[in-house]
C-alpha cells in the first residue's frame, strides 16, 4: 500500500513526501511541477511529472502503486491573482480536485486528506475561528476550497470515501533539519518576503494595510510552522486508518501576530534592517484571522513543536539562504 501526495514537490507537500518518507510510508509524488521543484522531492519518494486533471494517469497510479490514501495539495493558492483570474482558479482548484475525486472513488481509494484554507470563513468577526463559523469566502481561492470540501463531503456521503479537510491557517517556516523550504517561485508568503528583502533579493517590501482596526495597524494572522502542520496531516492519516470518522480540522496555534511584528522579527533574525512600504490593503484580505485549534488537539492528539515566531523565522531565512546559493539547496538533490 501507498500514499499518493499530489503537488508533492511544492512547498508544504515537500514536507509531507519527507515526513512520509521518514515515517517508513511507500510514497508517491504526482506534481506538473508548475511551481514546485523536482530536486524538493525527497530521496525514498517516487516522482511522477503530471497533471491531477489527467483521470486516465490518475487511475493507472492509484492501482499499479495499490494507493490507500490520498494526501492532496496541488493547487494555485496566491488570492490576489484569484482575484484577476478566477476561471483559472475554479479549472485548477476544484475542476481537477473533482477529477481526482472521481480517480479516488473508481479505484477504492479508501482514505483522502484535502488541503484546505482559512480561507473558507472570509471575514467571519469570530475570535478565534472555530470550524462551524459561517462559510463565506472573499475571494475565488476561498471559494475554489469550499467546493473542494463540500465535493469531498458529498463524495464521501454517496461512496464512503474516509476523509479529513485540514483548514490551513499561514504557513511559514521550513524543515528543521535544512532539507526543504519555500522555494516557488514569485511567492506571496510575508516571511518569505521579508527574508527576501533581507538578504538583499528584493529592494523593498510592502505592507498592505495599515490602518486596520488592529493593534499596529496591519493585518494579524495565526502562522503555523510547516513541520508542524505535516505532523497535523500525518495525525490526520493515523485517524482515518483507524477507523475515524470523517471530520474537518483547524490547523493553527490559536493566536495571532501582526504583519509588523514578522517583519521586526525578520529585521532580528538577519541583524540588518530594510525599507518597508505601506501599500493599501488587498482586496479579500480580512483584518484579523485566528485559529480556534482546539479540536484538532482533542480528536487527533496532535500539538505543536516549533510554535515560535524567532524559530521559524530563523528557519525560513536559513532556507533562503540555501536558495540563493544554488537551485538545488538539499545535499541530497541533484543539480
Amino acid at each position: 500500500m501507498s500514499v499518493l501526495v499530489t503537488g508533492g514537490a511544492g512547498y508544504i507537500g515537500s514536507h509531507m513526501a519527507l515526513e512520509l518518507v521518514d515515517a517508513g510510508e511507500a510514497t508517491l509524488v504526482l506534481d506538473d511541477l508548475s511551481t514546485g521543484h523536482s530536486w524538493a522531492v525527497p530521496q525514498g519518494a517516487r516522482l511522477v511529472e503530471g497533471d491531477i486533471g489527467d483521470e486516465e494517469l490518475l487511475r493507472r497510479l492509484i492501482k499499479a502503486h495499490a494507493v490507500d490514501a490520498i494526501i492532496h495539495f496541488a493547487a494555485s493558492v496566491v488570492v490576489p491573482d484569484s482575484l484577476a483570474d478566477p476561471l483559472g482558479y475554479y479549472r485548477n482548484n476544484t475542476v481537477k480536485s473533482h477529477a481526482l475525486l472521481t480517480a479516488a472513488v473508481a479505484c477504492g481509494v479508501r482514505h483522502f486528506i484535502f488541503s484546505s484554507s482559512a480561507a473558507v470563513y472570509g471575514a467571519t468577526g469570530a475570535l478565534p475561528v472555530t470550524e462551524d463559523a459561517p462559510l463565506k469566502p472573499l475571494s475565488p481561492y476561498g471559494s475554489s476550497k469550499l467546493m473542494g470540501e463540500m465535493m469531498l463531503a458529498d463524495a464521501g456521503r454517496a461512496h464512503g470515501l474516509g476523509y479529513v479537510a485540514l483548514r490551513y491557517f499561514n504557513v511559514a517556516g521550513a524543515d528543521p533539519k535544512g532539507r526543504a523550504g519555500q522555494s516557488t517561485p514569485r511567492a506571496t508568503h510575508l516571511i518569505k518576503v521579508a527574508c527576501e528583502t533581507a538578504l538583499g533579493k528584493r529592494p523593498y517590501m510592502q505592507v498592505f494595510g495599515t490602518a486596520y482596526p488592529t493593534p499596529d495597524g496591519s493585518c494579524l494572522r495565526d502562522y503555523i510552522q510547516v513541520t508542524d502542520l505535516v505532523r497535523a496531516h500525518m495525525a490526520a492519516l493515523g485517524y482515518l486508518r483507524g477507523g475515524g470518522a470523517s471530520e474537518v480540522f483547524n490547523c493553527g496555534y490559536g493566536h495571532g501576530i501582526s504583519v509588523l511584528e514578522v517583519i521586526e522579527a525578520v529585521k532580528r533574525a538577519a541583524g540588518r534592517d530594510f525599507a518597508v512600504r505601506p501599500a493599501p490593503p488587498r482586496p479579500g484580505d480580512a483584518a484579523v484571522v485566528i485559529a480556534s485549534a482546539d479540536k484538532i488537539r482533542h480528536s487527533l492528539g496532535w500539538g505543536p513543536a516549533f510554535a515560535d515566531l524567532d524559530l521559524i523565522v530563523a528557519q525560513a531565512l536559513r532556507w533562503e539562504a540555501k536558495l540563493s546559493a544554488g537551485r538545488s539547496p538539499r545535499p541530497d538533490a541533484g543539480s
